[in-house]
């Protein structure tokens, strides 16, 4: 898994890595909690089931805009670390005030500050991550996303016990029992409009009697020490810290074996006074634009756009595949369809577990055209036998091991193919972003009016315009070889034939 440079890596790096892991977890901390909470919220706020929904429209698009705002930040250390400080704060702040807002439009956008927090932390990471270890980045990126995985999976842990298991507003002295039942409720709602509310009737007056801000504190103090380790970080590295200590040094996976013994030598820094490229109009300051291939551009597309459907299709599964096992032709009881997203997600984390050791032995590359195969082989599966509950449950389960290790290793590859200028990552967080949306909004408009196999056909369908582009990008990568082969060429020839003639 780690060899003896990857070791010497890991340990000359070991901070700034756990800091960036650590936000990670906040990452997913956040993004999981909004789904269990959100009827304890319509509570608290008294709004109806589609003004309430309208804060997971909210969150989603903010955390895009954070994608894209976390990628044009300073081209320095010093500033991605001030702003992963502000957005983990950010978090604990944005938990801590959500049981105080009583108005849904308050809610609304104290969430879609949460969301803007998350997307920076999300481009952040990946960006400083690849930064630090560039060729080795693939096994180190896998970690970062099993730990947003372990958010995720601990923070609806938490809020569990603090959850109305009946309708949490009182009118007229007594609480209303005749509320459907909220298991059910919160595994269909999924976001606005994909869901038809209006088969959901609740009440909105009276007293609202709930104790889900117990869980919102909870995860404010457990996400409070990561802002604390970035700002201790800040300090450590010295880029405009307080207390007069040198600078300390990062040694990133482009250094030479023999930097370990050097401490008074850094080429991070060397490359932050170049610039690092952490924004994707900086990458073309260094370059002559006469001499950019159209396969740069290509490989930027191409690798989003395997994102979009691969995320796209993690985001439509989580959210529908209870709504299609309680449907027809399987016709499963809402408690027994409630366990599959979270098999689901247990199975994501399990993934990205096992692909760290995975990591350091197969290429990015390879890892990603097995995943999309297991993807598609997964939902042929679950076509063929598609009123077999067993092989519901199976499926699931392999389906989120695919999925779990797609993108880190899509974003390494990608790095790798174009020698780690730090371009790609926010385009790719980007286009991930994007297509979770996306797709989840388009399978939503219409799973409820067709036969329910239409939602794994719009997976498998998904899956395999995923694999078609990147074959696509597997030959983008060889005529980008090409082309940067031929631009070397002319600039070292040019000149060459300029002399003679003018000789």
């Amino acid at each position: 898994m780690f060899d003896d440079h990857r070791w010497s890596l890991l340990k000359w790096n070991l901070q700034p890595t756990l800091t960036l892991w650590s936000a990670f977890c906040s990452f997913g901390l956040c993004i999981a909690v909004l789904g269990p909470t959100l009827l304890d919220l319509r509570c608290q706020t008294h709004s109806t089931l589609p003004q309430i929904t309208w804060v997971f429209f909210s969150q989603n698009l903010c955390i895009l805009l954070g994608t894209i705002f976390g990628g044009a930040f300073k081209k320095t250390f010093f500033y991605s670390l001030a702003g992963l400080f502000v957005s983990t704060l950010m978090i604990s702040i944005v938990f801590t005030i959500i049981p105080f807002c009583t108005d849904v439009i308050v809610l609304t956008l104290v969430v879609a500050i949460g969301g803007l927090a998350m997307g920076c932390i999300d481009t952040i990471a990946n960006i400083q991550l690849v930064n630090i270890y560039q060729k080795d980045s693939a096994i180190f990126l896998q970690v970062l996303h099993f730990c947003m995985g372990f958010g995720a999976f601990l923070s609806p842990m938490i809020a569990d016990p603090f959850l109305s298991e009946t309708s949490c507003i009182h009118t007229n002295g007594s609480l209303n029992t005749t509320a459907p039942d909220l298991s059910h409720m919160r595994h269909s709602l999924v976001g606005y409009p994909a869901v038809n509310h209006t088969s959901f009737h609740l009440v909105t007056k009276g007293d609202a009697i709930t104790n889900v801000s117990y869980a919102f504190w909870i995860m404010a103090l457990i996400n409070l020490p990561v802002p604390v380790a970035v700002f201790f970080l800040m300090n450590k590295v010295k880029f405009g810290g307080c207390c007069g200590k040198k600078n300390v040094p990062l040694l990133t996976g482009a250094d030479p074996p023999q930097a370990l013994q050097m401490e008074g030598i850094s080429s991070s820094s060397e490359k932050e006074k170049d610039g690092d490229h952490s924004s994707f109009l900086d990458c073309f300051k260094s370059l002559d634009l006469q001499d950019i291939p159209c396969t740069f551009f290509a490989i930027h597309i191409v690798s989003a756009t395997v994102l979009f459907m691969s995320d796209g299709i993690l985001g439509l599964y989580s959210a529908f595949v209870y709504s299609y096992a309680v449907r027809e032709p399987l016709n499963m009881g809402s408690r027994l369809a409630g366990y599959l997203p979270s098999i689901f997600w247990a199975f994501i984390t399990v993934g990205r577990l096992a692909s760290i050791p995975v990591s350091g032995r197969l290429k990015p590359c390879t890892m990603v055209f097995i995943n999309l195969g297991g993807i598609i082989g997964t939902f042929i599966l679950m076509l063929c036998f598609a009123t077999n509950w067993v092989c519901l449950f199976v499926g699931t389960g392999l389906l989120g091991f695919f999925l779990s290790s797609t993108f880190p290793s899509m974003l390494a590859y990608t790095e790798d193919v174009l020698n780690y200028k730090g371009c790609a990552t926010t385009v790719l967080v980007t286009g991930a972003c994007i297509g979770e949306m996306a797709l989840q909004t388009l399978v939503g408009s219409v799973i409820y009016s067709h036969p329910s196999n239409v939602f794994l056909l719009c997976g498998l369908v998904f899956g395999c315009l995923a694999l078609v582009f990147y074959l696509l990008l597997l030959l983008v990568h060889r005529l980008h070889i090409h082309f940067s082969l031929t631009a070397i060429s002319k600039r070292v020839l040019i000149p060459e034939v300029r002399a003679t003639y003018q000789r």
